[in-house]
């Protein structure tokens, strides 16, 4: 099944809901970072929660970047993604290795340590939006959470989960955001932390095989539940030759006659998708002479 994000409307439940199918897009980050069993379920729960959020972009060319800095051997993730559900992401250190906590779960806060989150949404205006908040638990859907609530007080319930076997390989990866409309009944507040208390976890529903429909139709027993918009989702880098030598030239000057004088040339590596572009030491030197 591919990759999907899925809006919802509930009766009687005024609040924007949400899921995501992320387990492709998952997978192929894995596979481009060689990333562990720990990072890939730290960084695709962070890849969830952003793609998530694209759903409320109204624009063709607006964009979101989470990022995250933090203390912990992870050291940060940062997630690109794009109102036409195309998504990338950087990990930088992913090849660390945290052993499972004693109930057999992954521990992704240990990963993550104490930090920063930061949002930014490019929604074509003048300047981009930015939040920051504090990292709460290093377990990724507490800490965006925690970001609605204070950067844009949207109270909001951000569920998560990332399932991966004893081989290292994603089974499942998804989750579901509930964010609460302005003038939400206190009523229909407390059915919702009621709901959240009872239920099973992200992880625990991906387990059973459910997809969007079913993860809501869960939360919200005995309520009918209307898919209102559908978007696939995919991992794509948009990196390019042209992209990178745009980078170049934006270099110091006396940094890049270093590189054609000493260096001889140049390899650049994306962080997103791991392509490299080499650059002669003519190229160098058509670049700069352009720039001087």
């Amino acid at each position: 099944m591919k990759d999907q994000i899925t809006s919802f409307k509930v009766e009687g439940i005024q609040a924007r809901v949400f899921a995501v199918n992320s387990k492709e897009s998952v997978r192929e980050m894995q596979r481009i970072h060689n990333a562990s069993y720990t990072a890939t379920a730290a960084a695709g729960r962070a890849l969830s929660a952003t793609a998530m959020m694209i759903m409320t972009l109204k624009n063709e060319t607006d964009r979101i970047n989470a990022q995250i800095k933090c203390d912990g051997p992870i050291k940060g993730i940062v997630v690109a993604a794009n109102a036409n559900g195309e998504v990338k992401v950087d990990i930088y250190q992913p090849m660390i290795y945290i052993p499972l906590k004693k109930s057999g779960k992954l521990d992704v806060a240990s990963a993550i340590g104490k930090g920063t989150l930061t949002i930014v949404k490019d929604l074509g205006l003048k300047n981009p939006y930015t939040g920051n908040v504090n990292i709460v638990s290093g377990e990724i859907a507490e800490d965006f959470t925690y970001y609605f609530a204070a950067s844009e007080q949207t109270p909001s319930v951000v569920a998560l989960g990332v399932l991966i076997d004893k081989n290292d390989t994603v089974i499942a990866s998804g989750g579901y955001m509930i964010q609460l409309l302005p003038d939400c009944p206190e009523e229909t507040i407390s059915y919702i932390e009621k709901r959240i208390s009872e239920i099973d976890s992200v992880t625990a529903m991906m387990e059973k095989g459910m997809n969007q429909l079913q993860m809501v139709e869960y939360i919200f027993e005995n309520r009918r539940v209307e898919i209102l918009a559908t978007k696939d989702l995919n991992y794509k880098c948009d990196c390019s030759r042209d992209r990178i030598e745009k980078g170049i030239s934006m270099l110091k000057k006396d940094d890049l006659k270093k590189m054609i004088s000493e260096d001889k040339g140049a390899e650049v590596t994306c962080h997103f998708c791991n392509s490299k572009y080499e650059f002669s030491e003519e190229e160098l030197q058509k670049i700069y002479d352009k720039i001087k």
